[in-house]
């Protein structure tokens, strides 16, 4: 019914626990040529001209600050960025296993969040047995992007026995250790590095750091695009050829700008500071400043052509880098969609061409319970007799502890629950995109965790009917009938194709509606179902024996048909763990466990069945709206008997 936007705490947890265990687990042949690694995605943009931008962030300092970092990685993701970078802060354990650690964001944001990911690394403080084991942690989690940076040091700085001096023994390092695996980015200062001997001699420094085997340049941020434009010329004179990102710091505030020139030990241009002066206690005028700033140097390097995309500072706030990609033209508002699903860029899974349904609102949770399988289905679904799926022991799976507090939910899924009426009530008041009897806007529940996507609009009417008389749907798509594959709304693959969908519903029922349903749908032939307890005792359906049934496929010029998405009953058993669980595990959480609410929620967790209805006749106008209206009139008749 939806796609996944708010992210859950549990996830960057679950990093961390997992990287802990890596060394244990038995290395499986893994295929590095399917997504290709940053540096040949970066060179394929030099050539063709395609402008990219990147955005850096920093770990945050709080649990609750992880997960809204990781929502940010969402919306960076959708707009078309080619990567994101996460920094190392030595002060908060960069390469620890804590959910705030650098090593952890990286892993959450690229294996999570399906967003390319370099990690900055540091050498000052590291020995080179520790730079290795972080950068095989790295290597595990799939990350396979590095910014070698030595980091900041003190006057009285010492290295540690068997530790680093400059960035280019960490480049060496990782080159000679682990090959091409890794793209390896260094820092390049436009203004020359403050502890230089001279700006020539930093320039002969970079080439060094080059030589050793960095990929590309990320420079330190400037005020005045003429001094990146003479830095890229003098550097292609000493014969720096590799690509040449400018890091671009939008002024957010008054404050950061003078944190930001205390650290980088960088100098404000006068025309700057006073453009500021009169502002300086207006964030928000601050800040359109600092948009307006950044939009002209870009305008100004991209005229000098001396740039091929561009890097940016977001201080953890990506609105602002968004705001100058969006007036530079190069934020897709409309991202192209490979699959129906969104495709991560861990080289783990680039054979991954088939999903279940089920976790289409729960992306995460599937990456998770699959991402220790050795081989992904890449054809048909059934190639994978009875997958094994994580196991369910870690609560995290259920429990989303999203960046909303649990005020707020109880206020949009209410304050307290009288009868299952109410629940129905929070259900209507979703798909309907109205207030609740609170007057509090439902914008997700714990089975969809955003608000109704558009391909969900056309079914708003039949939704909102079945949901008002206990029909409580969580997943839903619309039949599709040859729509090519360029549609903004359900279109996916290249833009050359057609795609088809059968018309999907899955939903939880109470006992009384199944017994009907089971009777109606014996008159529905095209329609196949499973329908479950909560137990797996009680199971119904009128498929094949762990057949699946596609229900997404496109076809496109000189290729076979893709199947991205099926209906798949071993699956489907594992699913309804953890949907069931949802009752109990996030919207039961909100409440007293002696509570009415809880009670009511318990009642339902444990008599409601779970629901999956797939129309094969794809062509005709769906019939399940149809079956379901004789179904509840049916029902209806017999509780009142």
């Amino acid at each position: 019914m939806v796609k996944q936007t708010l992210l859950s705490l549990d996830i960057v947890q679950n990093v961390a626990a997992d990287v802990d265990q890596y060394e244990e687990r038995p290395q499986v042949h893994r295929c590095l040529g399917c997504h290709p690694p940053l540096a040949d995605s970066v060179l394929r943009r030099v050539r063709s001209g395609d402008l990219f931008f990147s955005m850096e962030f920093f770990p945050p300092r709080t649990k609750a600050g992880a997960a809204n970092l990781l929502s940010r990685f969402d919306r960076v993701k959708a707009g078309g960025a080619l990567f994101c970078a996460i920094t190392w802060h030595p002060a908060c354990d960069p390469g620890g296993y804590s959910e705030t650690s650098s090593m952890t964001i990286a892993g959450s944001a690229f294996n999570y969040c399906g967003l390319e990911t370099m990690l900055h690394i540091a050498a000052t403080n590291l020995t080179k047995q520790e730079a290795l084991r972080h950068l095989r942690r790295a290597k595990h989690m799939g990350v396979r992007s590095i910014l070698a940076l030595r980091g900041d040091i003190t006057p009285d700085y010492k290295p540690p026995v068997d530790g680093f001096i400059h960035a280019v023994d960490l480049v060496r390092l990782i080159r000679s250790n682990f090959g091409s695996y890794f793209t390896i980015a260094v820092g390049g200062y436009p203004a020359g590095h403050p502890e230089a001997i001279s700006y020539e001699h930093d320039l002969q420094y970079l080439k060094e750091k080059v030589e050793a085997g960095a990929d590309f340049v990320i420079t330190q941020l400037f005020f005045e695009a003429h001094q990146f434009i003479t830095f890229v010329r003098d550097c292609r004179k000493i014969g720096i050829t590799v690509p040449i990102v400018p890091g671009i710091l939008p002024i957010q505030s008054f404050s950061s700008l003078r944190q930001i020139v205390k650290m980088s030990q960088l100098e404000v241009p006068e025309s700057i500071t006073k453009a500021i002066e009169p502002i300086k206690d207006n964030d928000e005028a601050v800040q359109n400043l600092g948009i307006h700033l950044a939009v002209e140097i870009v305008k100004s390097v991209l005229d000098a052509k001396s740039a091929p995309g561009f890097h940016f500072f977001t201080l953890n706030r990506e609105n602002g880098p968004a705001e100058i990609c969006k007036r530079v033209g190069v934020w897709q508002s409309s991202p192209s969609r490979p699959l129906p699903w969104r495709l991560g860029d861990n080289h783990r899974r680039c054979h991954e061409q088939v999903r279940p349904i089920f976790w289409a609102s729960r992306p995460r949770a599937y990456v998770h319970r699959t991402q220790h399988w050795d081989d992904f289905p890449n054809g048909r679904w059934g190639k994978h007799d009875s997958p094994a799926f994580g196991d369910l022991s870690d609560y995290y799976l259920f429990y989303l502890k999203s960046e909303i507090p649990p005020e707020q939910l109880r206020a949009m899924w209410l304050n307290r629950l009288e009868s299952e009426k109410d629940v129905w009530h929070v259900f209507h008041s979703y798909v309907a995109q109205t207030p609740n009897k609170q007057g509090v806007n439902v914008s997700h529940l714990p089975w969809n965790d955003s608000e109704l996507n558009e391909e969900t609009i056309p079914l708003v009417k039949q939704l909102i009917d079945l949901n008002s008389r206990g029909i409580l749907t969580i997943n839903s798509q619309p039949n599709v009938n040859g729509t090519p594959s360029s549609d903004p709304v359900v279109g996916w693959g290249s833009p050359d194709g057609y795609v088809y969908q059968k018309a999907y519903l899955e939903f939880f029922a109470r006992p009384e509606v199944i017994k009907a349903l089971l009777e109606e749908v014996k008159n529905f032939p095209s329609v196949h179902y499973h329908i479950v307890d909560k137990t797996g005792e009680k199971s119904y359906t009128n498929t094949f024996k762990n057949v699946p049934i596609a229900v997404t496929w496109g076809v496109f010029p000189g290729r076979e048909i893709i199947q991205p998405t099926v209906v798949d009953p071993v699956s489907f058993n594992v699913w309804k763990d953890e949907a069931f669980a949802l009752w109990r595990e996030q919207w039961g959480r909100l409440y007293n466990p002696e509570s009415q609410s809880r009670r009511v929620l318990s009642e339902i967790e444990n008599s409601y069945f779970l629901v999956n209805l797939v129309d094969n006749e794809f062509p005709r106008p769906c019939c399940l709206w149809s079956l379901l209206d004789k179904t509840l009139n049916e029902s209806k008749i017999k509780l009142e008997k």
